[in-house]
């Protein structure tokens, strides 16, 4: 039995070593070149295939520099107007969202969250969209290797191409196609205020037939963009 010991904790050193470098060397890997594949992409066709749909992944990875400022801006306004400033974390957002959710579990409402785009950017990459505390502590180191090694535009820029943004639609080319027949590159405020806006729930808002309460959030992105435009530096 103690023989057997050794040689699990042997095997579970080896496991804890290989996943840190692992997933260290994956990060520096993804830091130059296009994220081919996500969990979300992967765990969306087999719910398609599930249902008897064909599996589609529909994406087209562009620089930042192919994408309009527009749509870096509104996404910014809209999820959080802190990116540049802080590292991976907003805490101050954090506390005031703890304190609005003790409200609303009150109330037996759903709970809001507050990721930041770094947290975000390292969910979508790294990790399936599952609620627990083993899958938020796993966001919290990505979110920091991606933060040590990344950029912010580089954070930005795969954020922006591996974000779900449709039924089978990821990223900022694929949107800006699917919904405005253009590229990335062209989006106008309001279009990118408009694909901004359906962002917490992209399967179920679509920016090319806004609801009542999509263009109330797209108005406000707007009024947003307008006051932080030549504020915000990546």
């Amino acid at each position: 039995m103690k023989n057997a010991g050794k040689t699990l904790w042997k095997w579970i050193k080896r496991l804890i070593v290989g996943f840190f470098v692992l997933s260290i060397l994956s990060t520096i890997l993804f830091r130059f070149i296009p994220i081919p594949v996500t969990p979300l992409m992967l765990m969306r066709c087999v719910e398609q295939m599930v249902n008897g749909e064909a599996p589609k992944i529909k994406k087209d990875w562009v620089s930042l520099k192919e994408m309009s400022p527009n749509l870096v801006l509104a996404v910014i306004c809209s999820e959080d107007q802190k990116f540049s400033e802080h590292f991976g974390f907003d805490f101050e957002a954090i506390e005031k969202v703890s304190k609005q959710n003790d409200r609303l579990k009150k109330r037996g409402k759903p709970i809001k969250g507050a990721s930041t785009i770094s947290q975000q950017c390292a969910k979508n990459v790294f990790l399936f969209p599952q609620r627990s505390y083993i899958r938020k502590a796993f966001e919290v180191y990505f979110t920091f290797l991606i933060e040590i090694f990344w950029s912010k535009k580089r954070i930005m820029e795969v954020y922006l191409n591996v974000i779900e943004m449709g039924d089978g639609i990821y990223g900022a080319q694929a949107a800006a196609k699917t919904y405005f027949t253009t590229d990335a590159e062209n989006l106008t405020a309001a279009e990118a205020a408009l694909i901004a806006a359906v962002l917490p729930n992209p399967r179920k808002w679509s920016p090319a037939h806004p609801s009542g309460y999509i263009v109330k959030r797209k108005n406000w992105i707007l009024r947003q963009m307008g006051h932080l435009r030549g504020t915000i530096q990546l």
